[in-house]
């Protein structure tokens, strides 16, 4: 924002004349942050979409398609993806109508809805994630628990010792769960949540020319 405080400096050094043409040139500059910023948010989310279709597809071997067969759970893998790239599908298509409106108005007050609007949209996004990430880890403990070999015998061993099993494994579940989703929602914070700062000090900005 070192352009808008140079602008606002001619303000005070030209007088009220000079203001209302200052204005317009804020909030065109402004305009075209909010447009660049919501573009390079739409291509993020793009990428990253092919990012986790790439890891599905570099991890999806047939030990992978044998280990979900022999859980019985191939319905609801293709369903659960159908759903979930669709879902991300979604938010993308809300990104890049966000991206098409921001560069598209002449308003001010239009500009200042649209930039809330985006950001709400992203941390809807964010926290969609988070919940995917938090479910897969749940369903894969789930599934690890009951059929897999090597904690198969961990159950025996430590039951036979007199040690809770289950409540062993739920601690030691309930840390992975909160280690998964603080890693995810700190890359999230690191990816988003500079572009979104961004914007709100967007907001704020054009928010003062309006008082």
């Amino acid at each position: 924002m070192k352009e808008l405080d140079l602008l606002k400096k001619d303000w005070q050094k030209e007088g009220q004349p000079f203001k209302q043409v200052s204005e317009e040139q804020i909030n065109t500059m402004i305009h075209k942050k909010s447009s660049s910023i919501v573009k390079r948010i739409l291509i993020i989310s793009v990428v990253e979409f092919l990012f986790w279709i790439a890891i599905s597809v570099l991890l999806t071997d047939d030990k992978y398609n044998a280990k979900v067969a022999r859980y019985g759970l191939e319905d609801f893998m293709f369903i659960s993806n159908i759903v979930n790239y669709g879902v991300l599908l979604f938010f993308i298509y809300f990104f890049y109508k966000n991206y098409k409106t921001i560069s598209t108005t002449d308003s001010t007050r239009q500009l200042m809805k649209n930039i809330l609007a985006t950001r709400k949209t992203v941390k809807y996004y964010i926290w969609y994630n988070l919940g995917i990430v938090a479910l897969d880890i749940v369903m894969t403990l789930i599934m690890e628990y009951y059929h897999d070999e090597k904690l198969l015998t961990l159950r025996q061993n430590t039951e036979n010792s007199g040690m809770s099993a289950a409540l062993l494994l739920v601690g030691l579940g309930i840390v992975i769960l909160a280690i998964g989703i603080v890693a995810v929602w700190l890359f999230y914070r690191l990816l988003y949540g500079i572009l979104l700062k961004k914007l709100y000090n967007n907001y704020n900005e054009l928010k003062k020319t309006e008082q």
